[in-house]
């Protein structure tokens, strides 16, 4: 009996495949071909990668920790019209979501500055490192005091930086997801 299954099941088998071999390629074959994508490397030199953005934190300009970049807010041109900021909670518990203007938000690519409490230095730079910011796509600052600085990572910025404190950003309405 199990000897009749298994050959039944072979044949079924060989004439599905069968019916699949003899379909002519040209068929199947009816959208227009695509053309070749020819961008090279060098053409998104001094881009930021928008995966990286995510997750970089935000201070404020007596640096602060305000929170964290949770997500980037495109236009359906691709363009970034907001920036949402987790600010407060624990690991993402709590955490109170608002959405800043991509243009109030200045990216960084030097480490926090911070001030010591014993000797009063400032830590946290690299020394020689630029002071230049970022806004969208300008930059300003000061060019790099030694060439032997070390270099920021060019995929993404080191932090943002934005001109209101925890808790103006905490009063300012919910961001919420729209569902529709």
């Amino acid at each position: 009996m199990l000897k009749k299954y298994m050959t039944a099941g072979l044949l079924g088998s060989a004439m599905l495949a069968s019916t699949a071999f003899a379909q002519s390629p040209a068929a199947t074959t009816t959208s227009p071909a695509a053309a070749p994508v020819t961008a090279s490397d060098s053409t998104y030199n001094g881009n930021w990668r928008a995966s990286k953005l995510v997750g970089v934190n935000v201070y404020n300009d007596a640096n602060e920790s305000l929170g964290s970049i949770n997500d980037l807010l495109t236009d359906k041109g691709g363009n970034i019209k907001a920036v949402v900021i987790g600010v407060g909670g624990f690991l993402g518990v709590g955490e109170h979501l608002v959405a800043v203007a991509y243009d109030k938000v200045k990216f960084v690519n030097e480490p926090v500055v911070t001030t010591s409490a014993a000797g009063g230095a400032a830590t946290g730079a690299r020394p020689g490192a630029s002071t230049g910011m970022t806004t969208g796509a300008a930059t300003t600052g000061a060019a790099p005091a030694s060439p032997a600085a070390s270099k920021p990572n060019p995929w993404y910025p080191d932090h943002a930086v934005i001109s209101a404190t925890k808790d103006q950003l905490k009063a300012m309405s919910e961001f919420k997801y729209s569902t529709n």
